[in-house]
């Protein structure tokens, strides 16, 4: 063989072989927290998914005829909605005398039936006036209770086949589970397959929390959320650097999808920018 010929050889091969390489590397899947009235906004920027509200689609106190509508909307839509965030509202209280579990694991059961017709595979546990500290409440008291009835109510997620993903909030939002790590360490302790966490980038950026804990929390590591700090605005909006994070996602080997849960001053105008802008700095942390 010419040598010329050997050098093309080579060059060819190399090529395949990069290509081959980064088509291995699949980034996570992005989608918006948002009304699934955005679907064909949000299908012709580029998103792949939406997450709506669990209160507004699915629970026990959604009529059935508004529901089946509704849930004829989702079959209809351009994207899927794959996940729901606003899990319960305030009222339930999970822990302490208000916390009535009857009523709790019922609610509970009608959401996750309707999830599972619904084709919805994961619900995000933020609700933060159900798992707030009130006044007089012993904390190492109210975490067993949390914890007992955060067992019993991914026992009820996995009669549908459903998953629960507890997320970390900020201490402005919730006085209790307010870091990556308290919540690593709740799932841990409730030790059961249908009970996994969401982890909040933005939550994250408010209380400081190093990238790091991302790895930590990566063996139950479902589903994120994202904003940027200042304002709760979409990515790209100051810009932010997202990249420590997003590269603790890689190092955790995450396989979920990343939700841009944020404020829109003109959605139609800002979610196209922010997506490539999160999808920019996706590339860089996980090369």
């Amino acid at each position: 063989m010419k040598l010329s010929a050997l050098f093309s050889l080579l060059f060819v091969s190399a090529v395949s072989f990069l290509q081959s390489n980064a088509q291995e590397v699949k980034l996570p899947q992005i989608g918006v927290a948002t009304s699934f009235d955005n679907d064909s906004l949000l299908s012709s920027a580029g998103f792949v998914y939406i997450e709506e509200s669990a209160r507004k689609l699915l629970a026990p106190g959604v009529e059935d005829s508004t529901y089946r509508r509704q849930l004829a909307s989702l079959k209809a839509m351009k994207l899927e909605v794959r996940s729901c965030n606003l899990f319960l509202p305030g009222t339930i209280r999970l822990f302490g005398p208000g916390a009535d579990e009857k009523q709790i694991l019922g609610y509970v059961d009608t959401l996750m039936f309707r999830a599972r017709e619904a084709g919805i595979k994961l619900i995000v546990f933020g609700s933060a006036g159900s798992r707030k500290l009130l006044d007089g409440m012993d904390p190492q008291v109210s975490l067993k209770e949390l914890i007992a009835i955060s067992r019993k109510m991914a026992e009820v997620a996995a009669k549908y086949d459903r998953i629960i993903a507890i997320e970390n909030l900020n201490k402005s939002e919730d006085n209790f589970i307010n870091s990556l790590e308290i919540v690593t360490e709740i799932v841990k302790a409730v030790n059961h397959p249908n009970f996994r966490i969401t982890a909040d980038i933005y939550h994250m950026k408010k209380e400081g929390e190093d990238p790091e804990r991302i790895v930590k929390a990566a063996p139950w590591l479902v589903h994120c959320h994202i904003a940027e700090k200042e304002g709760r605005r979409a990515p790209g909006t100051l810009p932010e650097d997202f990249t420590p994070y997003l590269a603790a996602l890689k190092r955790a080997n995450f396989k979920g999808r990343i939700t841009m849960e944020c404020s829109w001053k003109n959605i139609a105008e800002e979610c196209k920018p922010a997506l490539v802008y999160l999808q920019k700095q996706l590339a860089e942390a996980y090369k």
